[in-house]
């Protein structure tokens, strides 16, 4: 029998291919957006896939759908997840990601505390490292706007589930990429839209910042098998899992390597070193979700870049200007 899923943020980088992944399994899936890009919302006109236009921040409007759909599961995506909109609008920030998971929380306990509820939280909620690599029970002590957000967001769906027994997963993966990643800003769109131009990169960082880098796939499965999971454990009401990447390394040395697949190796980026309030290093310790439930990585960075950078050559009319 398939779920009723509500996806917030569905037509975002992780929500497209989560929708579609869903869908294959006989699920009935509503998307929540505020996009109204036409392009994207392409992947909507499907069966079984019903777009609903607004604000995740509207708790009228989530409780009606929650109600009426008659939702199981939420899988919380949206989110405002640039570093530095972030920085430049702090109050945005922790209003949009702090306010609108708490909206979430609030209608999941007031509706029906059995609705299972999957928050897309992140490897900067950690804040900055101090070892080796994160795990799961490390201490959450991020300072900056965007890290703090999804910090204090990790630690209220936990609340909420010690407090008022939700079912809650929080799931906190590395860099994520891939096809169909509309927001021009990150550093791997940036890089290869600039390479089908023909320009130099500008890169904000010294490049020296090191990341786990995820293809967008790899990530919705493990999505999928946390859900799994949690349906089939209906004892257990809080579930963390990391989910890193064997491809952990800098920005100039990942510019580097999407410019050499490209073939662009002429168009050396420059480096402009203005961005300080970042994270200098990254990484996370996976083995729970590879001992747990056996999730393993199935995409090497070198598969994942090249099946992005032949999307953004088939589609660059969306990126002109």
């Amino acid at each position: 029998m398939g779920k009723k899923i509500l996806i917030t943020g569905g037509l975002g980088l992780l929500g497209k291919p989560l929708v579609s992944f869903l869908r294959k399994k006989k699920n009935s899936i509503y998307v929540l957006d505020k996009s109204k890009n036409k392009k994207k919302n392409k992947l909507i006109n499907k069966n079984g896939i019903s777009f609903v236009y607004g604000n995740f921040q509207n708790k009228k409007l989530l409780k009606k759908i929650i109600k009426k759909k008659r939702i199981n599961i939420i899988f919380h995506t949206g989110a405002i997840t640039q570093v530095l909109e972030s920085l430049k609008n702090p109050y945005v920030t922790y209003k949009n990601n702090i306010m609108g998971t708490i909206n979430i929380l609030e209608c999941i306990r007031e509706i029906d505390p059995s609705i299972l509820f999957i928050y897309s939280s992140s490897d900067k909620a950690y804040g900055e490292i101090k070892k080796k690599n994160y795990l799961e029970g490390d201490n959450l002590n991020s300072v900056y706007p965007y890290d703090l957000s999804k910090t204090c967001s990790d630690l209220i769906c936990q609340s909420y589930g010690k407090v008022y027994n939700l079912r809650v997963a929080i799931v906190r993966c590395g860099n994520l990429y891939g096809p169909g990643d509309f927001n021009k800003n990150r550093i791997i769109p940036e890089t290869i839209i600039s390479a089908i131009k023909n320009k130099r990169l500008q890169i904000r960082s010294s490049g020296k910042l090191v990341r786990d880098y995820l293809y967008v796939d790899d990530a919705v499965r493990a999505y999928y098998m946390i859900m799994d999971k949690m349906i089939h454990n209906n004892k257990k009401k809080i579930f963390i899992y990391n989910v890193g990447s064997k491809d952990n390394l800098s920005v100039i040395k990942l510019v580097r390597l999407i410019l050499s697949l490209m073939k662009k190796n002429n168009l050396k980026p420059n480096i402009l070193n203005k961005s300080k309030q970042e994270l200098k290093f990254q990484k996370l310790n996976d083995n729970k979700i590879r001992r747990e439930l056996g999730w393993r990585q199935k995409f090497s960075l070198t598969t994942g870049l090249r099946k992005t950078i032949d999307w953004y050559k088939k589609n660059h009319s969306f990126f002109k200007g």
